[in-house]
Parts: C-alpha cells; sequence; structure tokens
C-alpha cells in the first residue's frame, strides 16, 4: 500500500519543514512495525521548493491470517480463500487508515512544538494514491473529498488495460490538492474516508469506534453533505453505533448553531428524550417473538437459515438453553459480518463450542441441517423467486426435518400503514413478493398437510384490526409420527 503527501515552499517556509511537521526526517528513512506488517517512511525528495514524504505500508499477508485463526471460532468464513485470494496487501484501505494514525498520531492532532506556527497554518497540499478501492467509483469519491475543499482528480482503474471491453475495477487513482487545509486536516480526512470508500474494516468495529470518528471529523464531519454515508461507513453499517454517533453530531451542530456547549445541548435533548417512550423496534419485536415460539417448544439446538449478520444467533447466545446455535447463509460476506457483530475471534471456548456459522444454500438439500430440534426462516421466503420456494419447503420440511419450523414474512397488507413507503412498493428492493394474511396462511396449510406438520399462526407488532399484524409468523410443529404425504406418494411408486 502505497500514499505519498508533496507539499512545496519559499524560502522563507521551504518545504523541507513537512519533515517537522510529519515528525520524520527527510534525510532518514524510517519503519514501524504493526501488527500486520511494517509500515516505511521515506522521503523521494526534499528540496526547499519542493517535499514528499511517503508512507509505504509492506503487509503481511501470513501475519493477517494468523489474526483471524482459531479452532472453531476464528476470523471470517472466508478466510480459507483469502489466504491464497486477497487484494488487502495491495490497495488503500483501514490497513493503511490505521497505519497513518499509527505513524503520524502528532501531525494528526495538529501538534508540533519545532513548527507550531507551521502546524497551524494551511499548507499547498498534493496527494496520491495509486490504488484506491471505491465502492460507488469516482462519483462517490468527489461527494466526499469536494466539499472538504479538495480539487480531486480520480480515474477509474480498468480489469485489464488489454481487454476494455472488460470495463473497470472497483479501485481508482486518486490525487488530492488543497491550498486551504492544513495537515492535520489531510490526515484526519484521509483516516476516516479511506476506510468509508472501500466500505469494509479488517477489525472488529466496538463501541469505542464512535469516539475515533468524532475526534478525527472534527470541524468537518458535522456539515459534510455525505455525513449519513461516511458515519455509516465508517462504522460498518453497524445500526446502534451510527445512530449513536449521527446523535451526538447532531448535538455538535445545535451547539455551534446556539454558540453554547455540547453538555448544555445534551441535557436539554435528554430531558425531553425521557418524557417520550420510544417504541420497539419491529426487528426487535420480531425476534422475541421467535425466542417465545422456541421457549414454548423447548427447543435447545437450533438452525437459524438465512442468519444473514447474525442478529437471530447473537440472541440466542444469551439464553443457556439453547445448547446448539448453527447460522446458515448463501452469503460469505453475510457470514463475515456475522463473525464480526458475534466476536468469534475473541469468544470464550466454552461459548464458541455452542456457535458455527456456515455457508448453505436453502434450495438444495443438505445433510448437515439433519437432527436439529427447530429451524428458524425470519424474513427469508420472500426474497426467493416462487418458483424455488418448493426446492426450499422440501430442503427443510422434506429433508431436514426439525420438530419444530418458525417461519416469519412481511404481511403486504399492512403496508398502507408505512407513511414513507410509495403505494404499490415491496418493503425491501429485493423482496421478490409479498403475501397476504390469506395467501401465506394458505401456504403454510399446504406445507403443513404435505410433510406431517401442524401449524399455527402468531402476529408480531401491532395487530392493526382492519390490515393486520406487520410481521406475520407460522409456528410448524411435526405431527405424531405418521406417514406425511410425501412419505405415501413415495411408497405409492
Amino acid at each position: 500500500m502505497f500514499l505519498t503527501v508533496t507539499t512545496t515552499g519559499t524560502p522563507e517556509h521551504p518545504a523541507t519543514d513537512l519533515g517537522f511537521l510529519l515528525h520524520k526526517h527527510p534525510g532518514k528513512a524510517q519503519a514501524f512495525s504493526t501488527s500486520f506488517g511494517t509500515a516505511h517512511v521515506l522521503y523521494p525528495e526534499a528540496e526547499e521548493q519542493r517535499c514528499t514524504a511517503a508512507l509505504l505500508l509492506e503487509v503481511d499477508p501470513a501475519a493477517l491470517v494468523r489474526r483471524g485463526k482459531g479452532k472453531g471460532r476464528g476470523g471470517a468464513p472466508d478466510a480459507a480463500l483469502a489466504q491464497y485470494v486477497n487484494d488487502r496487501p495491495y490497495a488503500a484501505s483501514s490497513l493503511l487508515a490505521v497505519a497513518l494514525s499509527n505513524v503520524f498520531s502528532s501531525a494528526m492532532r495538529g501538534v508540533c512544538k519545532a513548527r507550531p506556527e507551521r502546524a497551524a497554518r494551511p499548507l499547498p497540499l498534493r496527494v496520491e494514491i495509486p490504488a484506491l478501492p471505491a465502492r460507488g467509483g469516482p462519483d462517490l469519491v468527489r461527494r466526499l473529498f469536494e466539499p472538504l475543499g479538495w480539487a480531486v482528480a480520480v480515474e477509474a482503474v480498468p480489469l485489464d488495460t488489454e481487454f476494455p471491453e472488460w470495463g473497470d475495477s472497483r479501485y481508482v487513482r486518486l490525487v488530492l490538492e488543497s491550498e486551504t487545509l492544513t495537515l492535520s486536516d489531510a490526515l484526519r480526512h484521509l483516516y476516516v474516508l479511506l476506510p468509508v470508500l472501500d466500505d469494509a474494516k479488517h477489525y472488529w468495529v466496538a463501541p469505542d469506534e464512535v469516539d475515533k470518528l468524532l475526534r478525527a471529523g472534527e470541524g468537518w464531519l458535522p456539515g459534510h453533505p455525505e455525513q449519513k454515508l461516511i458515519t455509516s461507513r465508517y462504522l460498518s453499517r453497524r445500526w446502534s453505533l451510527t445512530r449513536e454517533a449521527m446523535d451526538r453530531l447532531e448535538l455538535i451542530r445545535l451547539a455551534e448553531t446556539d454558540d453554547s456547549q455540547v453538555e448544555e445541548i445534551d441535557n436539554a435533548v435528554e430531558a425531553e428524550a425521557e418524557q417520550e417512550a420510544k417504541p420497539t423496534p419491529l426487528a426487535v419485536q420480531r425476534r422475541e417473538a421467535i425466542l417465545t415460539a422456541l421457549r414454548d417448544h423447548a427447543a435447545a439446538r437450533v438452525l437459524d437459515l438465512g442468519c444473514g449478520e447474525g442478529h437471530l444467533v447473537r440472541e440466542l447466545l444469551k439464553e443457556p438453553r439453547f445448547t446448539e446455535i448453527v447460522g446458515v447463509d448463501v452469503s460469505v460476506r453475510a457470514l463475515t459480518l456475522a463473525s464480526r457483530r458475534l466476536k468469534l475471534d475473541r469468544m470464550g471456548e466454552r461459548q464458541a463450542a455452542r456457535v458455527r456459522l456456515f455457508q448453505g444454500s436453502l434450495a438444495y438439500t443438505d445433510k448437515r441441517l439433519k437432527g436439529y430440534d427447530a429451524a428458524v426462516l425470519s424474513e427469508v421466503i420472500e426474497h426467493l423467486d416462487l418458483p424455488r420456494l418448493p426446492a426450499l419447503e422440501y430442503a427443510v420440511f422434506g429433508a431436514a426435518r426439525p420438530r419444530t419450523v418458525v417461519v416469519t414474512t412481511p404481511n403486504v397488507e399492512y403496508n398502507v400503514r408505512w407513511e414513507t413507503l410509495p403505494a404499490g412498493h415491496v418493503r425491501h428492493r429485493d423482496h421478490r413478493f409479498e403475501w397476504t394474511r390469506e395467501e401465506f396462511r394458505a401456504w403454510a396449510r399446504t406445507v403443513a398437510e404435505r410433510h406431517g406438520y401442524d401449524v399455527e399462526f402468531r402476529p408480531v407488532g401491532p395487530d392493526d384490526p382492519e390490515v393486520g399484524p406487520p410481521t406475520q409468523l407460522a409456528l410448524f410443529t411435526l405431527d405424531t409420527p405418521t406417514d406425511t404425504a410425501t412419505e405415501k406418494e413415495a411408497k405409492a411408486a
């Protein structure tokens, strides 16, 4: 990973002052050890008129692999592949952002005892990054940097120059120039926005990341037009942390508007908030309804089919009654996020023995799913095309055959109660369908009859007398051991 910072100077203020500001002597090449490799600082040029500092991060792929290993509990589910095919060592990302913070920590804070007046003044700056992941392309790069006073020159990197018809990669070459920013401003912009553009971090995002974001974003993030996107991506889309950061940024904005202290505004907001109870989010109500159903049927070994980012798995782990929890999803990225959310790499051995995550498709039978007390399909079926539902039905109810199956799905009739949902639209762009209560019940009864289950229906969320609840839940329980319709047909054949 490679980044350069260049400035120009005059005889009164030579460009080599950059060495004082960065606290790194232009006459020496220095190396700094990190947990994932070595950061080198060197100066390709150091004259009075022009000085360039380069940060070269030499990543040790083996160190990255070691950090993610652990029997039954280690890093990302795709770690096996990442040992051999991984672009992280070669592109600017959160690894480089962390190295910037470690190597140039004083410069980021604007501290320079040798040249304090120089540190506080804007400099002519040019930053070059030859390979930068940008999920959103050149347009997003401009939207992030231009409002901060940078002149942006960004060029998409083609997948292969020999085959232009293949199109562009997700990488860009970036050059930033400004004469109105301090070096501290520039480093703090890079520290936040490099991982934001990559939309990924190499480490678990803990609550203290909110404080890091607000420190680095002081003076520029509260007024940034892309504040919400920056906050969400920097915090790895963790909803609770993003909300906390957005609330604190709003307090900062209000304090600046009223020319008062944040603490004074914060006290007023807290007093007002105490008077109005916050409604319980539907997702929380849905998870509680699922847990209640599992408790009612004394389930101990549970499958979360289509586990996504692991929200339900995390709730199941909180209750010792659930002795074995398996999360299954077709998306490796979702499983990676689930692993981070659950902190599998830091989990104790006893707790880690209770949980597994693996990749699998519900459109195919899978012998790993047999023998469990219960299976949960929470907000899953509506993401499948209708012709594929019979395959899922057989894989779960016909082949795996857990004693209890919990299925939840949106009630399309309730959509008229969502003020922000345009008429005729489904709740999520990936939903292939959303059923009425009658349609869902007809499907569930057919499945139950075909495979020898009983089924009951429970509302999730406020049960509107006209349109029903926002989420509908079907609870399937395996009938007394008799031949199912499927088994009878097989015997008859």
